[in-house]
C-alpha cells in the first residue's frame, strides 16, 4: 500500500513523501464527493411567498435574517467629523467686506463700490464724460431744422451753419415731418460749451440722403443720391361681396380706393356694380434702391363688366385735373346748369292734362324719370331756401342762386339738404321718389327767374369736357402706356 501510493504521487523516495501518502491515506475523498453533491442541490434563495411553512421556507427566511442582520452589524458609523470654523468678522471688517459687495434694493442697495478707501484712492473733481455721444432726433410738425439740433445738444451757431449747409442742397421746408436725423456729438473742451457736430446724417428726400462730417474742424455737405424705380403698381381683383373690401384685400390703398369709387360714381351707379365685375387699379409707386417703397395716388381705374369695360384716366386739362373716359370725354361738366338727376325727359314744360287731377293746368317745370332712390344734385351752386314737405311737390327742395334764381326739385323720397346751408353744383340734396301729386318715381325740376317759372330746358346745360388733337394723342398715348403695366407692378 505505501510503495503503491508512493509511486502514483510521483515519490521520489524521502520521508515526506511518506507522511503525506499517509494523510491521504485517512481522508476519505468520497466524503467530499458526497457533501459538494449535497450542497450544489441546496437552494439559498427562496421564494418567501411560495411553500409557506415549509423546511424550505424556513430556511430562506433564516437565510435573509441572517444576511439582514450582517448588513446592520457591518454598517458604517454617521458621526460628523468636527472641524475648524471662521471667527465671527468685527465691525471694521464686516464695513469693509460690504463695500466691495453688490447688495439689492432690497438691503438698502447703498453697497458696490468698486475700491474701499486707500491712500491710492484720490475722489475726482467731476464725472468723466463720454468721448462722443449719438444722438436720434425727430424733426416735428412745423419744427425748425436749426431748432432739432439745437435742442440736441448743438451750439445755436453750428447749429445756424449746419442749416444753411442742408438748404443749399433741398428746400428746408420740403423735408418731411417725422425726418429721423442721426448725429455724433464729439467732446468739448468743458462742460460750459456745447459739444461739436462731428456727423449728422438723414433722408432728405425718398431719392436723396445727406451726410455732414466734419473733416479739419470744418462741416462739410455729402450728397447720396438714391435710385429709383417708379414702375407704377398694377391691382387686379374680382369684386365678390364689397368692391371696397375686395380692392383692399388685393393691396390696393385707403386713398386709393376711395379715389378709384368717385371716379366710378361720376360714370356709373356704385349699386350697378356686380360681384362678378373685375376691378383694375393702376397707383403710383416708387422703390428706393435702399428698400423703401412709397405709394401715391390714383392713376387709372378701370372696371369690366363682361359686355361693357370702363377705364378711367387721370389726366390735366385747363390746368385743372379730372378723370376722363378712353374716348377722351371728362366727367366734369363745362358751363351753365349740371343735369339734377341721371334720367329721360318724360313731361316738357307748359300747359298738359294733369294725370291725376284730371284736368289741364300749367305744368311749371320738367320732369324726369329715373329709378327710386337715384341721387339728385344741385344744378348749380346756392343756398337752400326750403327743405320739407311741400304740397302736390310732396318733398322738396328749392335752392336761391345768385341774380334772383331759383331752382326747384319736387316728389324726393328722402331730402338730405338743410335750410340755410350752402350747396355746390354736383353736389346731394336728396333722392328720386314719387311723394306729393306724382304718379310714379321721377324728379319734377323747375326754375324761377324773379319770381317767374322758366322752361329749364331753354337754359343751357353743362356739357362734358372733350379732349381732341394733339391733348388727345397724348391722352390715349399715355393710357396705352399704363394698360402695359404687369399686375402687382
Amino acid at each position: 500500500m505505501y510503495r503503491q501510493e508512493s509511486d502514483r504521487l510521483a515519490g521520489g523516495g524521502g520521508g515526506a513523501v511518506a507522511l503525506r501518502s499517509r494523510a491521504y491515506a485517512r481522508f476519505d475523498s468520497s466524503l467530499l464527493r458526497r457533501g459538494l453533491d449535497r450542497t450544489r442541490d441546496l437552494d439559498l434563495i427562496v421564494d418567501l411567498g411560495a411553500r409557506i411553512g415549509s423546511a424550505e421556507w424556513w430556511r430562506g427566511l433564516a437565510t435573509c435574517t441572517a444576511l439582514c442582520a450582517s448588513a446592520f452589524a457591518l454598517a458604517p458609523s454617521y458621526r460628523p467629523l468636527v472641524g475648524q470654523t471662521a471667527p465671527a468678522l468685527g465691525d471694521a471688517q464686516w464695513q469693509e467686506m460690504r463695500a466691495q459687495t453688490i447688495a439689492p434694493s432690497a438691503y438698502g442697495a447703498d453697497t458696490g463700490r468698486v475700491a474701499a478707501p486707500t491712500p491710492l484712492v484720490e475722489e475726482l473733481a467731476e464725472t468723466p464724460e463720454r468721448p462722443q455721444i449719438d444722438i436720434t432726433a425727430t424733426l416735428g410738425t412745423g419744427d425748425g431744422f436749426a431748432r432739432v439740433l439745437t435742442r440736441a445738444g448743438v451750439g445755436e451757431e453750428e447749429a445756424r451753419r449746419t442749416a444753411d449747409l442742408v438748404a443749399g442742397a433741398v428746400s428746408l421746408g420740403d423735408i418731411r415731418p417725422g425726418t429721423k436725423l442721426e448725429m455724433t456729438l464729439g467732446r468739448r473742451p468743458n462742460r460750459k460749451v456745447a459739444r461739436p457736430l462731428d456727423r449728422l446724417s438723414f433722408r432728405a428726400k425718398f431719392e436723396l440722403a445727406l451726410e455732414v462730417n466734419r473733416n479739419g474742424g470744418q462741416l462739410q455737405l455729402l450728397k447720396k443720391p438714391i435710385a429709383i424705380d417708379e414702375t407704377p403698381l398694377r391691382i387686379q381683383g374680382r369684386v365678390g361681396s364689397g368692391l371696397f373690401a375686395a380692392a383692399r384685400s388685393a393691396g390696393a390703398p385707403p386713398k386709393a380706393i376711395e379715389s378709384y369709387l368717385k371716379a366710378l360714381a361720376q360714370y356709373m351707379p356704385i349699386g350697378s356694380v356686380r360681384s362678378n365685375d373685375r376691378f383694375d387699379l393702376i397707383v403710383e409707386h416708387r422703390r428706393a434702391a435702399t428698400g423703401e417703397t412709397e405709394t401715391g395716388s390714383l392713376l387709372y381705374g378701370g372696371l369690366d363688366q363682361g359686355k361693357k369695360v370702363l377705364r378711367l384716366l387721370k389726366w390735366t386739362s385747363d390746368g385743372k385735373e379730372q378723370w376722363f373716359d378712353a374716348a377722351g370725354v371728362g366727367a366734369e361738366k363745362k358751363g351753365g346748369f349740371t343735369m339734377p338727376v341721371q334720367g329721360h325727359l318724360t313731361s316738357s314744360f307748359g300747359a298738359r292734362f294733369h294725370p291725376i287731377l284730371g284736368y289741364s293746368r300749367m305744368h311749371q317745370g320738367v320732369d324726369y324719370g329715373a329709378p327710386m332712390g337715384s341721387p339728385i344734385i344741385a344744378a348749380t351752386d346756392g343756398t337752400v331756401r326750403f327743405a320739407g314737405w311741400h304740397g302736390g311737390h310732396g318733398n322738396y327742395v328749392q335752392l336761391q342762386h345768385p341774380g334772383n334764381m331759383q331752382t326747384g326739385y319736387a316728389h324726393m323720397s328722402r331730402i338730405v339738404a338743410k335750410v340755410g346751408q350752402k350747396v355746390h353744383a354736383g353736389q346731394l340734396i336728396g333722392y328720386v321718389g314719387s311723394t306729393g301729386l306724382s304718379t310714379g318715381p321721377h324728379l319734377h325740376f323747375e326754375l324761377f327767374q324773379n319770381g317767374r317759372a322758366v322752361n329749364p330746358t331753354t337754359v343751357k346745360l353743362a356739357r362734358a369736357a372733350q379732349l381732341a388733337g394733339a391733348q388727345l394723342a397724348r391722352f390715349k398715348a399715355t393710357l396705352a402706356r399704363l394698360l402695359t403695366t404687369r399686375i402687382g407692378g
